[in-house]
């Protein structure tokens, strides 16, 4: 990737800032939305996995979920620090694989419930996921 960039490192930087910074506002008010309004998320998720093999485990899935996000969202927000103060890609793209994971739990629940709909929604951030994963590497 760095050989796309070789004439303007610094475009390289920002376009790593702006991954991070991508995924940091995502998974940040994501998450922080499901702690706030946890027991009308709750509620949705239970009701959403009410006629699937999941169930019994939503409750869990979906504080599992929470937390993959917020993680996903301030370890992305203290990788742009590292970019800016050390020029380090490392915690970003740990915070890009955290994103890409909860994606894909989620990809994974809109499945099981069968909302086709929203899962084929996902497919614009798990690319943008993917790339960003590569980019930061």
């Amino acid at each position: 990737m760095e050989q796309l960039f070789t004439h303007s490192p610094q475009v390289l930087m920002f376009v790593r800032i702006g991954f991070a910074a991508f995924f940091a506002i995502l998974f940040i008010q994501s998450g922080s939305d499901k702690v706030i309004n946890f027991r009308e998320n709750m509620s949705y998720i239970v009701a959403h996995f009410s006629k699937t093999t999941l169930s019994g485990l939503a409750p869990v899935l979906f504080i599992l979920l929470t937390l993959s996000e917020v993680l996903a969202g301030l370890v992305s927000g203290y990788g742009i620090v590292e970019l800016i103060i050390h020029q380090s890609q490392q915690v970003a793209q740990v915070g890009a694989l955290f994103s890409m994971l909860s994606l894909l739990f989620v990809f994974f629940g809109q499945r099981i419930a069968k909302d086709y709909g929203g899962a084929s929604g996902l497919t614009g951030y798990f690319l943008v996921s993917v790339l960003a994963v590569y980019v930061l590497s």
